[in-house]
């Protein structure tokens, strides 16, 4: 399975959509946000792909209100988490949460396959080692936005466990 991970798309609905639709013509099958949506309509023009999404709040809540009505409405295609979000995808326990440091941490835990983050508008894919002895995946896929750096979102392959950092087109 493929997903499209993206994070901090700060009200820019053009570039998250523009990121959604690109991912889904490489097969992404479901979307992960990692935070700092801030307002639900900023997911609209995403989900005209069709696509399931997960999304949390980060530290630029926004109308949380919104994002609760807009993830009722949507007939379960947006699913709103909160501040973190607990899943398993393509067979891979997952969690996502909007800090980076947060992220490290999780990942060192060994409780997860892969760690979605954002936050600090960087994009990165690496693994870390865990307490368990074995290595769990970080993955940072920066702002799907642009602000302060390149406007960046990731590809992975839950299969492979391979993570491409793609810009937005």
């Amino acid at each position: 399975m493929k997903i499209c991970i993206v994070s901090d798309s700060h009200d820019r609905a053009d570039p998250l959509a523009r990121a959604v639709h690109a991912a889904k013509a490489l097969g992404a099958e479901a979307v992960v946000h990692c935070g700092d949506v801030i307002g639900a309509q900023t997911l609209k023009p995403a989900l005209v792909a069709g696509l399931p999404v997960h999304a949390i709040h980060g530290n630029n809540l926004g109308d949380a209100q919104a994002m609760h009505y807009q993830s009722r409405v949507s007939g379960g295609q947006l699913q709103y988490h909160g501040a973190e979000a607990r899943l398993e995808l393509g067979g891979r326990r997952i969690i996502v949460t909007h800090y980076d440091h947060l992220g490290y941490a999780l990942a060192c835990t060994g409780e997860w396959d892969l760690v979605c983050c954002g936050h600090s508008h960087v994009a990165e894919t690496r693994p870390v080692a865990n307490v368990k002895g074995g290595s769990s995946w970080l993955v940072n896929p920066g702002t799907v936005a642009g602000l302060s750096s390149a406007a960046t979102w990731v590809l992975a392959d839950l299969a492979a466990m391979r993570f491409e950092i793609h810009t937005v087109p």
